[in-house]
C-alpha cells in the first residue's frame, strides 16, 4: 500500500540541511518542493543538484506556496522560535533542528502555537534517534540496566566562526543552548525522571564571539542518577560527543551511531533500527508522526524540561 505523500520544504541549506535533504531521499513518498537559504545562488545550486524546484532567500516565500505540507528549519538557532511559529500559523507542520529556541520563553511560544493548532511540532534531538543510544534505552525500558552515571564530553576546534564543513558562519552558535541541550534532554530521557539539580561553570569568554569556550555542567536525577558534562570549543583532537553510560549490569560508550562496552568492543546496534543513520531515523519519526496523526518522540512538550534545565543554568551564569 503507497504511503500518503509528504512535500516537505527545507529552511537553512547549510551543513545540516543538507544532512536532511539526503535522508528524505530515503523516506519513500517524501518530496522535497522548496529550499530556502540565505544567498540564492547557491541554494540554487543545492536545489538543482537534489532536484528541488524552488529556490528562494525568503521562508515567506515558500510559505505563500500550496505545494508545502510541512518544513524543517536548520537555519541559524536565533531564528528557530520565530519562524516555527510562523510555519504553525500558515498550517504547516514543523521540524526545528536543535536547539528549539536560546530562551525559554521562546521556547514557551511555540509550545503554546503547537497546543493551539494541533500540527506536528518536532525538534532535532538526534541523540533520542541514534541506535547506540536506542540500544541503551531499549535495555533500561526493559529493566536490564539503569544508569548510575552520564560522563559526556563535547568537544569541537572552533575559534572562529565556522560551520561543521568549514565555511563561514553568519551567526554565532553556543555550548549551552545548542550543545548542552543533546545531553540534558539524552539524561532525563534515558532516565526516565525529571533533572532536579543542575549546576554550571563557564570559562573565559572568547574577545570576539563573546562566548563562553568552555562550559561544565552537573545534572542529577529525581532517582539520584548523575551526570557530568564537559564542552568545549577550544579542544585540539577528536570532535564530536562522546558519551560513556555507567549503570547496574555495564558500561556502555556511545559514539553517534556506534557503541562500544566500557572495555572498547564493539556492539552491533545494525538491527535496533531500519537505518544506522540517526538524522534519518529523526526524519522518519516526523513524516510517520504527520501520517498517523501522533505526536513524535522528541515533540516539542516531550522537550520542553529540557529548556528549563537550560534556562535554570543560564541564571546560575548571570
Amino acid at each position: 500500500m503507497s504511503l500518503k505523500p509528504v512535500r516537505v520544504a527545507l529552511a537553512g541549506a547549510g551543513a545540516f540541511g543538507e544532512k536532511h535533504l539526503d535522508a528524505l531521499q530515503l523516506i519513500e513518498g517524501v518530496s522535497v518542493t522548496s529550499l530556502v537559504g540565505r544567498q540564492l545562488e547557491p541554494t540554487q545550486a543545492i536545489a538543482a543538484r537534489y532536484g528541488i524546484g524552488h529556490a528562494c532567500t525568503n521562508l515567506a516565500d515558500t510559505l505563500a506556496r500550496d505545494d508545502v505540507d510541512a518544513v524543517i528549519l536548520c537555519t541559524p538557532t536565533q531564528m528557530h522560535a520565530a519562524q516555527a511559529l510562523q510555519c504553525m500559523a500558515s498550517g504547516r507542520h514543523v521540524e526545528v533542528e536543535i536547539p528549539l529556541a536560546d530562551s525559554l520563553a521562546d521556547a514557551e511560544a511555540v509550545l503554546a502555537m503547537q497546543q493551539e493548532t494541533g500540527l506536528v511540532c518536532m525538534v532535532g534531538h538526534t541523540r533520542r534517534f541514534n541506535p547506540s543510544h536506542q540500544w541503551v534505552h531499549h535495555r533500561i525500558t526493559a529493566g536490564d540496566f539503569a544508569i548510575q552515571q552520564m560522563d559526556v564530553q563535547t568537544y569541537f576546534f572552533r575559534r572562529r566562526n565556522m560551520n561543521a564543513k568549514g565555511d563561514p558562519r553568519s551567526w554565532t552558535d553556543h555550548l549551552l543552548w545548542h550543545h548542552a541541550a543533546h545531553t540534558v534532554d539524552l539524561f532525563a530521557w534515558q532516565t526516565g525522571e525529571p533533572i532536579v539539580a543542575a549546576n554550571v561553570l563557564a570559562g573565559p569568554l572568547h574577545p570576539e564571539l563573546g562566548i563562553a569556550m568552555d562550559m561544565s555542567i552537573q545534572l542529577k536525577s529525581a532517582g539520584g542518577a548523575i551526570c557530568t558534562l564537559s564542552l568545549s570549543f577550544n579542544n585540539e583532537g577528536p570532535l564530536g560527543t562522546f558519551f560513556r553510560y555507567i549503570g547496574t549490569t555495564g558500561t556502555y560508550l556511545a559514539r553517534y551511531d556506534d557503541l562500544f562496552t566500557g572495555k572498547d568492543e564493539r556492539i552491533d546496534v545494525s538491527a535496533v533500527d531500519v537505518s544506522m543513520n540517526g538524522i534519518e531515523l529523526q526524519d522518519r519519526e516526523f513524516i510517520a508522526a504527520i501520517r498517523e496523526g501522533h505526536a513524535p518522540n522528541a515533540s516539542v512538550a516531550q522537550v520542553l524540561p529540557c529548556y528549563r534545565t537550560l534556562h535554570a543554568l543560564e541564571q546560575q551564569l548571570t
